[in-house]
Parts: C-alpha cells; structure tokens; sequence
C-alpha cells in the first residue's frame, strides 16, 4: 500500500484517537448536564496543546461534538493553524438526497479524515436501520473517508446490523461501545463486541471508559476487563488509544487517562505499544 509505505517513519507517534474543541455554549451542549458541569466552559487548542506536551503525546485527533457543518470549519481551521491537530472527524449531513456536492467540497481538506454522527440515544430509525443513512455512508468508500460509531450499549444489535450492511467501509468504534461499567455490566456487550470484531474493517477506540464507570470511584481494575476483551477480539491491530478530553476531566485527568493505557500496556511488547498508542490511530486515518 502506497500511503503505508509513505507514512511508515510516522507510526512510532503518539497519537490521542479521540479529542473535543469546543466553544461553550447551553443550548448547543445541552448534553452537559449539571453533573458534568466542570466542563461547561471553552476548551481549546492553547490548553491542549500544553497537556499534550506535558504527557509526551505527539498529536491528536479532533472528533466533532455538534451535528453542523460549521462544526466541521471550526475543527478543520484549528488543525490548519495548530500542526499537533494531525486530523479531524467532522460532520456533515447524511440523511439527504444526494450528498455528492457537500462530499466533493470536505475532500479537499487533507486534515479532514471523516465523519461522525450523534448516534447514541437516538432511534434506530434516525440512523441506525435509515436506508438513505447507510446508502450515503457507502459513498464515503469511493471517497477514501472514514466513520465513527457512536453508540450505547444497548444499540449493538442494531449497530451490527448496520455494519453488516457497509463490508467495504472503515468504521471505528468510540468509547469501546460505552459499556455500563459503572454496574459492572458486561456479559451482552462481550458477546457483541466479538461479534462486531468479525468485521475487518472496524477498529475499536480504548476512549471513553472512566466516563462509562462511577465518576468518583472508578479504579483500573473496574476497567480492565472491558479493555482486555477489546482488545482480545478486536486484536493489537485494531485498538487505539484516545482520552475524550474534555469529556473525561468530569471523572479524571488527562495524566490520569494516559496512565491507564500505559498500566494496561505493560504486557505488550515494544512494537505493540506502538500500535495501541498511535500506530492503529495513524494506519486508520490515515494521517500523514
């Protein structure tokens, strides 16, 4: 493959899969709700920039947080002004007639990897089983773009069923499925995690995890057994590192974050650490 070849000098990076920007705003974070309201406030690339530095990572992926193309402008002018921004996952409208025009006008920004939509907590009409969703998503193949699945645990079924439709697509998983770590929950999302594993094209994010367990108590054992079962099925290939900060600070530092990935990473060997803390991220977006 001509980009491997190419980007090979790049792998040993270390590369945060999964990052947010925003500028604060009630109505359009909603979603922040009062018990996460230590990050109802701007987050941007000067802050980042710095505990990036502070924790020996290279760079980062910027992922959307809001379903508008003026979402995807504002992450695609920061990585074009901050080089450790190395690519972005935006958004633009999928459940349209034909979105030939608006993808032909996002592929001409090298930093743009591909898109996201907010699918959790949604009905699986929206997205999900919606015949117009999965057509477009197959139009980002022949454009070289990739997808985020964003979902709870409790969507997997149709969430397989969703992949089982786009073969030739690169999806990745966020947050490993956002299991309920909090109640320890974790026989369904096993069986569903091996199954969607099955499908080569998916990679799985370790992200997300202290914000899926109990936000003051949670402990690397509680997490454990959900990053060893993701990376058991999807493989050392095809499982990244990433922090969601901001999100995570409503449960820990970013220090702390990294610290659970350099924990779990103790039994890898050099070239496999790599590959979780950045290799995976740069292969799968292909980050140049």
């Amino acid at each position: 493959m001509d980009w491997e070849n190419k980007n090979k000098q790049q792998w040993h990076m270390r590369v945060d899969a999964h990052q947010h920007f925003w500028k604060y705003s009630p109505e359009t974070h909603d979603w922040i709700n009062d018990e996460m309201k230590v990050i109802r406030k701007d987050f941007g690339p000067t802050e980042l920039g710095a505990i990036l530095q502070a924790n020996n990572i290279n760079g980062c992926v910027a992922i959307q947080a809001d379903e508008t193309e003026k979402e995807t402008s504002f992450l695609l002018e920061i990585a074009d002004k901050h080089p450790f921004v190395k690519s972005v996952v935006g958004w633009m409208d999928l459940l349209v007639d034909d979105p030939a025009e608006r993808l032909h006008h996002w592929k001409k920004y090298k930093k743009l990897a591909g898109f996201r939509a907010i699918m959790q907590g949604q009905e699986d009409s929206k997205y999900l089983t919606n015949s117009l969703f999965q057509k477009n998503v197959q139009l980002l193949v022949a454009a070289d773009l990739t997808y985020d699945l964003l979902v709870f645990h409790d969507q997997f079924p149709s969430l397989i069923r969703f992949v089982e439709k786009l073969p030739d697509n690169r999806m990745i998983l966020d947050h490993i499925g956002k299991p309920d770590i909090k109640n320890k929950q974790i026989k369904q999302w096993k069986d569903n995690i091996r199954i969607l594993a099955q499908h080569p094209g998916i990679y799985c994010k370790l992200s997300g995890m202290i914000t899926e367990a109990d936000f003051k108590h949670w402990t690397y054992e509680d997490l454990k057994p959900y990053m060893e079962i993701a990376a058991e099925y999807f493989g050392i290939d095809r499982i990244c590192f990433g922090t969601d900060w901001p999100v995570c600070l409503v449960a820990g530092t970013y220090t702390e974050v990294v610290s659970i990935m350099h924990k779990f990473s103790e039994q890898l060997n050099t070239s496999e650490k790599e590959k979780l803390m950045g290799g995976n991220t740069i292969k799968f977006y292909k980050i140049q």
